[in-house]
């Protein structure tokens, strides 16, 4: 029910509310304003049937409205009511409404039948004939119930005859404890009160069968004296076919009034009990109005209509055979309104009808009365005319106003209406209220009300903005004046006029019509499956018109939320807490505002694991199987998805659940085999989507008899432990394996191919060990299973060896091939298979490291072992150590051992690279040297031949300088470098050399000294007085060409930059001008930002880059000028030549003429 929509009860009431509404602006009857005159209508009355309690006081209702207002009297019984004589009675002022004070006197004085008079001078009105019935609540008669006895299996009916009480009382049997007796398909009370057995059981003998009667109004409950049944089984009834116990026979026929509800009941007898079904003849039964009771011996059908009579079966059915009963239904009708007579305004002059239209099986009576008298008996009227249901009133004149009161009777009941005619002459008034504001939903219909009322009745047209409205498609205008729009849009909001009018004048009215959007709910609540004591989460969120405001509510299974603080409702959504299982079902979002609401649905389902299953029960018991069946527990909203069946063998391991099958979670039973000599319990696990549920209670023990193995151990091996002893090894068998009592092991071997076996006769051992075998010999082995009742099944023979020795040869023709100077290759011959005695797994390669040749030292280094697997005969000899003298033997070896070893083979490797130099160290000597110094390597490898020192510069960005090389021979360990620059940082790298290369370099970077005598006189120079005015003089004197520059391009105009940027793409290739020798117009759209690691010189002078124009260099000689107009005169080639030879020097500083071009 994901997200389902549906419509709740408090949806539906809205719904029906709205409904009625609806209908109420399009067919309200004729109201009359009070201030204006009238005769009386009756507003409220009593119920026709009135049912008193006796021990309250008795109200009686009658209220009425009229112009003036009406006066009140009463009949009771078809004559006046004084009620000024009782002083009991008292008559509620400017009402009819009567209080009548039993108190010292009987209900019963007070019975009969009541009816109203309301009158005033311009008619008549009269209320319904009100029957006034005391409740009644009479005593049981006293009786002496004798026992009743029953032979097994016949039927039986207790009856309970309570008395007649006024309503009827409710009937229910219960015992002495106040518990009500179980009711079920066998035993069910009947709809008069009386108790049907269909067969009796030996479980139903009990003395206190008690009916016991509840009378609604006094609230009082009477019991009949208690029954007893004693059932005898000397004699049981046998199983039969079904006969009705009620109604009796085949056919029968009853009737019911259209609109209450039909009750037909069948009730049989038979053995085994019947079921009963039920058809309608010639037709189905009417769909959503009928439902089944009573264990489906009583059909309800509710609101009954015409269409409902006819015959209805009845089938009682049983194994032995079915019975069936038709009952007749016949539908009658009391009177009921096609169209009741409405109050009738007539001008002087004009005609109309007052119509009573009934219907009613039989056909209903209709009399006429004029303010409360037979229209016979009045005076005779010539403009009034009775035809059956109508009378046309012609010609009227004022003062023939008068209530006309129309009766329709039959056998079944009546129907009596009051319908004035009043005769006026009244302009029209607008009875709606001005500037009324109606709002609906969009693509909803809008009803517009103009409620009026003038004699003549006023005719209705209605306006929006000033256009008029006619019957359309869209819009429709109803007979009492109200505006129908079928689908109201956003554009139809806005304001309307109604103007009613008739010959006496027009009245005209306001009414405003706002068309809203609907309320949507855009995120619904969606199906949940959640474990208990888990968290649920419902979402509700909801789109709204801006200018209502939508509440939320929640309903559970279409009722309130329980008062649990484990319900949180959000502001769009819903959380339950610690889900259990009470809190499965469906939940309904429904968002509602003033005009409209949305409603979702989702259900919720608590899930956890089954129940574990029941009632398991071992059937079909032969010597190797059984069948077990079981009862599934409870599922939990999950389904089962299989049944795990564990067993016990309290013979062999008690107290040990193992595993024996699955089965599939539909089936309830399972073949098991079993195997002999076990004593088994079974139990049942069932696996859902949650997990396992608890065992089951073990069902009871089930032993199979003892027999022969049916297998013999299984991993039987053979192996060897010692060169003169063979170990055969197997798996014992399990307790229910062994079949029976007295396990052994029955152990059989002989070599391959002899004739003879060897047998030992072995129990409660998995291993047996053969002494005196021949080395490494082939052998032949069974192991067989034996038990009291016998061999298992023949062997399966095993192959296997005896103990291994060690090998006897040494590999032979051991040769060393040198690859490189950590590298050689070894070769050899393998060992004759015949002297391996034994599984051949490798050779084993021992190599030494004698001694260096270099250093001539004689420590040796522990040997290494090789191990090459199989019958390899080559291997290398990885890791060597160059210039090195080695040592190498090679020996066989199997699972036993080591064979001999070879001769020992010598070898050598040649030189190759050193290791680095160690301990290198670099020192200041002064400020433009530096002394490197080093020990030699600590692996020579070879001969050193000298070493290799590289250095370079480095700047503070890591760009390396020159990188210079010096050779130096291998006795020096220290060399000094001298001319370096001073304050700089230097990268070092040494390598020790042989013969065969350069090893690997230590890298060491060092600074060289910073000359503090310069920079001190620096410091001294930028703090003497004569250089800060100098720096003063310097930047005054900028600031005065500045100044001039800016007066002479604002004076004479001759320093446009922006005017020929666009000309000339690159200001800085632009040629000079022929005729004064200045340069083309300069551009400021250059990027002006110092280039990165640029810095400014320390004589205080400013270098530009290309894009930057100086003062001085654009001079020829240094000397800036201007020409007279305040361009530039110099050579441009002169400043860029300039610039390539100053290389990656730059200005930090923008130019100042840039500075001042950027703000003009």
């Amino acid at each position: 029910m994901d997200g389902k929509r549906s419509c709740s009860l408090c949806g539906g009431a809205m719904m029906i509310m709205m409904m009625m509404m609806m209908i109420s602006h399009m067919t309200s009857a004729l109201e009359v304003p009070l201030d204006l005159p009238q005769p009386p209508t009756i507003t409220n009355q009593s119920p026709k049937d009135y049912i008193i309690d006796p021990r309250e006081n008795i109200n009686i209702f009658c209220e009425a409205k009229g112009k003036p207002h009406p006066s009140f009297s009463w009949t009771r019984n078809g004559t006046h009511f004084d009620v000024e004589k009782d002083p009991k009675v008292v008559m509620m002022p400017g009402t009819g409404n009567l209080v009548i004070d039993i108190s010292g006197e009987k209900a019963e004085v007070y019975e009969g039948v009541y009816q109203c008079i309301a009158r005033n001078e311009h008619g008549s009105a009269v209320s319904n004939n009100i029957v006034i019935r005391q409740s009644r609540s009479p005593l049981w008669s006293k009786e002496k119930n004798e026992p009743i006895t029953v032979q097994r299996g016949t039927s039986l009916i207790l009856q309970c005859r309570p008395p007649a009480g006024l309503p009827p009382p409710i009937i229910f049997w219960m015992d002495n404890n106040f518990q009500r007796l179980p009711q079920n398909s066998r035993v069910s009370q009947a709809l008069n009160g009386d108790l049907y057995f269909s067969n009796v059981i030996m479980e139903d003998t009990r003395n206190d069968y008690i009916c016991y009667a509840r009378f609604p109004h006094t609230q009082t409950i009477q019991q009949k004296q208690p029954i007893t049944v004693k059932v005898l089984d000397n004699s049981p009834s046998g199983e039969r076919v079904p006969s009705f116990l009620h109604p009796p026979g085949m056919e029968s026929t009853t009737m019911v009034l259209k609109g209450d509800t039909l009750e037909l009941e069948c009730i049989a007898d038979g053995l085994p009990t019947p079921n009963i079904s039920w058809t309608k003849v010639n037709g189905e039964l009417p769909s959503g109005r009928f439902s089944f009771y009573s264990f489906q011996k009583t059909l309800k059908i509710k609101e009954v209509t015409e269409a409902d009579g006819g015959d209805y079966r009845c089938i009682a059915k049983n194994r032995m055979g079915s019975s069936q009963h038709t009952i007749t239904v016949v539908v009658r009708a009391a009177p009921f309104w096609i169209s009741a007579p409405q109050n009738l305004i007539l001008a002087p002059k004009e005609t109309g009808n007052l119509t009573c239209d009934v219907d009613g099986n039989p056909k209903p009576t209709i009399t006429w009365s004029v303010n409360g008298n037979p229209i016979e008996s009045s005076h005779n009227d010539p403009s009034r005319k009775v035809s059956d249901g109508v009378i046309t009133l012609s010609d009227v004149q004022t003062g023939s106003s008068a209530v006309y009161q129309c009766n329709a009777s039959n056998d079944y009941g009546y129907l009596l209406a009051n319908a004035f005619v009043s005769v006026l002459a009244e302009p029209p008034r607008v009875l709606t209220s001005l500037n009324h504001e109606y709002s609906v939903i969009s693509n909803s219909r809008a009803l517009l009300d103009c409620a009026s009322f003038g004699s003549p009745l006023p005719k209705i047209t209605w306006f929006k903005d000033s256009q008029s409205i006619l019957n359309s498609d869209l819009y429709h205008i109803h007979k009492n004046g109200t505006l129908e729009i079928n689908v109201a849009q956003p554009q139809n909001s806005g304001k309307y006029t109604c103007i009613a009018s008739n010959n006496l004048g027009n009245k005209e009215n306001h009414v405003h019509l706002q068309v809203k959007e609907p309320t949507r709910i855009i995120r619904q609540p969606e199906y949940k499956e959640v474990q208990r004591n888990s968290i649920a989460v419902f979402e509700c969120k909801v789109k709204h018109d801006p200018t209502l405001i939508p509440s939320m509510i929640w309903l559970k299974d279409n009722g309130e939320l329980p008062d649990d603080p484990r319900f949180e409702v959000g502001s769009d959504s819903l959380t339950i807490h610690d889900v259990t299982e009470d809190d499965e079902g469906t939940y309904t979002c429904i968002r509602n505002t003033t005009l409209d609401q949305d409603s979702a649905s989702a259900t919720l389902t608590v899930v956890e694991q089954p129940d574990p299953p029941t009632d398991l029960e071992l059937t079909d018991q032969r010597e190797r199987s059984v069948r077990l069946t079981w009862t599934p527990g409870d599922e939990h909203n999950s389904p089962i998805k299989l049944f795990l069946i564990q067993y016990e063998d309290s013979l062999h391991e008690p107290g040990v659940w193992l595993n024996m099958t699955e089965v599939s979670g539909t089936s309830t039973t399972a073949q098991l085999e079993l195997s002999p000599y076990v004593y088994y319990s079974f139990r049942v696990l069932a696996l859902n989507g949650v997990g396992l549920s608890e065992s089951s209670d073990p069902s009871r023990q089930y032993r199979t008899n003892p027999a022969k193995p049916d297998v013999n151990p299984s991993d039987v091996e053979v192996s060897g432990t010692s060169p003169d002893t063979m170990t055969i090894s197997w798996r014992e068998l399990s307790g229910l394996e062994s079949n029976g009592p007295g396990l052994q092991y029955k152990v059989s071997w002989r070599m391959k191919d002899a004739e003879q076996w060897t047998t030992v006769t072995l129990a409660n051992v998995s291993q047996h060990v053969v002494t005196g075998t021949p080395t490494f010999t082939l052998y032949e082995v069974t192991v067989q299973a034996v038990n009291d009742y016998g061999e298992g099944p023949r062997p399966e023979v095993v192959l296997g060896y005896s103990g291994e020795n060690s090998p006897t040869v040494a590999p032979e023709n051991v040769k060393v091939s040198v690859q490189s100077g950590t590298e050689a290759e070894v070769h050899w011959e393998a060992v004759p298979l015949s002297s391996v005695r034994g599984r051949l797994k490798g050779y084993k390669v021992t190599y030494q490291k004698m001694r260096s040749l270099h250093k001539q030292d004689y420590d040796r280094e522990n040997p290494q072992v090789l191990i090459f697997s199989g019958e390899e005969t080559v291997g290398r000899l990885p890791d060597l150590h160059p210039y090195s003298h080695y040592r190498l033997n090679i020996r066989a070896f199997n699972g036993h051992g080591d064979g001999p070893s070879s001769t020992d083979q010598q070898f050598q490797t040649p030189e190759g690279v050193p290791g680095p130099p160690t301990n290198v160290n670099i020192r200041n000597l002064n400020l433009d040297s530096l002394l490197v110094e080093w020990t030699p390597p600590l692996e020579d490898n070879g001969h050193l031949t000298g070493y290799l020192l590289k250095y370079q510069p480095i700047n503070t960005t890591e760009e390396a300088g020159l990188l210079k090389e010096v050779l130096l021979p291998a006795n020096e360990t220290s060399y000094t470098l001298d001319k370096l620059t001073h304050s700089t940082h230097y990268k070092f790298f040494l390598n020790a050399m042989t013969e065969t290369g350069s090893g690997p370099a230590v890298t060491k970077e060092a600074f060289t000294e910073v000359d503090e005598a310069m920079t001190n006189r620096q410091a001294e120079i930028a703090t003497q007085g004569w250089f800060i005015g100098l720096m003063c003089a310097i930047a005054l004197l900028i600031l005065v060409l500045l100044i001039v520059c800016f007066i002479k391009r604002n004076k004479g105009g001759k320093y446009p930059v922006k005017e020929k940027e666009d000309a000339h793409q690159d200001p800085e290739i632009q040629p000079m001008k022929e005729d004064d020798g200045t340069f083309g117009e300069y551009s400021d759209t250059e990027d002006h930002k110092p280039l990165k690691g640029s810095r400014t010189p320390s004589n205080g002078t400013v270098k530009k880059d290309d894009s930057d124009d100086s003062l001085v260099d654009y001079g020829e000689g240094g000397d800036g000028q201007f020409n007279e107009d305040g361009s530039f005169i110099g050579q441009y080639s002169g400043k860029k030549e300039k610039d390539t030879a100053e290389g990656n020097e730059s200005s930090e500083a923008p130019s100042p003429v840039n500075a001042m071009n950027s703000f003009v």
